[in-house]
This record gives C-alpha cells, sequence and structure tokens, in this order.
C-alpha cells in the first residue's frame, strides 16, 4: 500500500489505466508509473535481455490540498483497500 507522510499538505490522487488501482503520491505529474504494476528499470541487464520499458498509466485524478483532505483521502483509501475495516485506526 501506498500511503502520503503525515502532515502533507499537497498531493495527487491517482488511478492506474492497467491495474485499476487508486493510490495517493507525493509527487504530481499528469501521469505516474504505477506502483502496483509498474517496472522499475533494471540497469544491470545482461547483452541479450531487453530493456523495459516504463509505461505511466496512472493518470491525476484529482489534487489534493490542504492536511485535513489529504489526510480524509489517505483513510478513505486506507478504509477501501482494508475492505472497510476501521478497528486498525486509532
Amino acid at each position: 500500500m501506498y500511503f502520503v507522510p503525515d502532515g502533507t499538505e499537497r498531493c495527487g490522487f491517482y488511478e492506474c489505466a492497467d491495474c485499476d488501482n487508486r493510490f495517493l503520491d507525493t509527487r504530481i505529474a499528469p501521469t505516474l508509473v504505477c506502483p502496483y504494476c509498474g517496472k522499475e528499470v533494471d540497469m544491470e541487464i545482461g547483452p541479450d535481455e531487453e530493456m523495459p520499458v516504463q509505461r505511466e498509466s496512472a493518470k491525476l485524478i484529482e489534487m489534493i490540498e490542504g492536511t485535513e483532505n489529504v489526510e480524509k483521502y489517505d483513510t478513505l483509501l486506507s478504509l477501501a483497500i482494508t475492505g472497510g475495516d476501521f478497528n486498525w485506526i486509532d
């Protein structure tokens, strides 16, 4: 799971076109490489191996501003991932 650090005042809310996962990220750009299904480029590949292509499949849905709004989205995504079990929140 990917969460933003406490006290974050601005972040992006993204949805991946390939795996349909939604996540928050402190980087704000029109598209990002999905942290769930995106492949990191391995610079130590052999001579017979093909260089993987990084595909920016996660699109920015909304830019979230304000500490309270960021915390709200972070909590809602956490609840969605855990299936609505909110007992772990202190």
